[in-house]
């Protein structure tokens, strides 16, 4: 099913191109095209170039981008102006259309855009499961702790947040069941499709879609009482202050930030005052040198190490740090020492 919805978006010169490569969809990352260009996709972290023959890249035309956009958007560009502002389409199966070309402004702000010359087809992937390995590190007393996902792009950042919270909203050995708000600015966590989503986030979340993560957190708070919020790539000033007005309401919150460490964060003017404050009681660092998704790091709130990923034969997996894993694992991670809130590792 997912490999016919996206191949129907698709210039039927391209879609025979991808065809005949005989590609798993499962591995299938993007698709871009770009006028006058060579056809790229990525496919298992890796850049390929498709063509009709060996050494022969296949080169985009304005025809072929005209024709995946009258696709994308059933011939109604007018009727996805709203999406089209923000500079992609949300289609069937969560999967995001994003596009360049000529922006139109109106008082100083992006109303839409014409001359689409470049197109790029995100595939949105679900990984059940692939946040098992966290849960018993930002987890106590079968709650959540303020957890932040810090991570480069392509390293699984989104994918390893939407299972985290379809776990959190179904409940597991290590937290209970919760209500989830979801503040889905850009459509990727949800993969919403006429305000349906598409992707499985639990029986307990609700999604706000298309909405400016700031005032959709004050929303969710005021509208459905969320016990967890979570946000994708949060890094403005308005996040930020939003963050911390969920966290004074007693909402648990889980939020990402493109980054490649603890470090990097820190010196973020703002999310490094959140950071210094100890606001957030965990952070998972992802990477890609063992594999997209490699959990590289879990850390508590003082930066201490709970946990980090090993390659085959040295360690197996995963592994956690005692000493830090006996001293932090309790979200509160007080100074006094207090262990009433551990967890029995083993």
């Amino acid at each position: 099913m997912q490999r016919d919805r996206i191949l129907k978006v698709l210039p039927m010169k391209v879609r025979r191109l991808i065809e005949e490569e005989q590609l798993q969809f499962d591995y299938l990352q993007e698709i871009r095209l770009r006028t006058g260009k060579p056809l790229l996709m990525v496919y298992r972290g890796d850049e390929l170039m498709a063509g009709p023959g060996r050494g022969r890249p296949y080169i985009v035309t304005k025809e072929d981008i005209r024709e995946m956009m009258g696709y994308i958007s059933n011939y109604s560009l007018y009727a996805y102006e709203q999406e089209m502002k923000q500079g992609f389409i949300t289609i069937e199966g969560g999967h995001r259309v994003g596009m360049t070309g000529q922006a139109i402004i109106e008082d100083g702000k992006v109303k839409n855009i014409k001359y689409v010359s470049s197109v790029n087809l995100r595939i949105a992937h679900e990984v059940l499961g692939c946040a098992d390995a966290v849960f018993p590190f930002v987890s106590c007393n079968r709650q959540l702790c303020h957890t932040l996902v810090i991570s480069p792009p392509r390293c699984g950042k989104t994918t390893l947040l939407r299972d985290m919270i379809r776990q959190i909203s179904d409940g597991n050995t290590w937290v209970k069941g919760m209500s989830v708000g979801v503040v889905d600015e850009r459509s990727e966590i949800g993969g919403c499709y006429m305000g349906v989503a598409q992707n499985h986030l639990g029986m307990r979340t609700d999604v706000l879609d298309c909405c400016p993560k700031a005032e959709g957190m004050i929303m969710l708070i005021r509208s459905m009482s969320p016990e967890v919020l979570a946000v994708d790539e949060i890094g403005a000033a308005e996040d930020v202050h939003a963050v911390e007005y969920a966290m004074h309401c007693g909402c648990k919150m889980l939020a990402s930030i493109h980054g490649a460490s603890m470090e990097e964060i820190r010196k973020k003017p703002l999310l490094g005052r959140l950071v210094q404050e100890k606001r957030f009681e965990r952070y998972i660092v992802l990477g890609s040198h063992l594999h997209p998704g490699q959990i590289e790091g879990i850390y508590d709130g003082r930066g201490s190490l709970l946990y980090e990923e090993q390659p085959a034969g040295q360690g197996g997996v995963g592994g956690y740090v005692e000493d830090s894993w006996r001293t932090a694992a309790h979200c509160g991670d007080d100074a006094d020492g207090d262990e009433s809130g551990i967890r029995d590792s083993g």
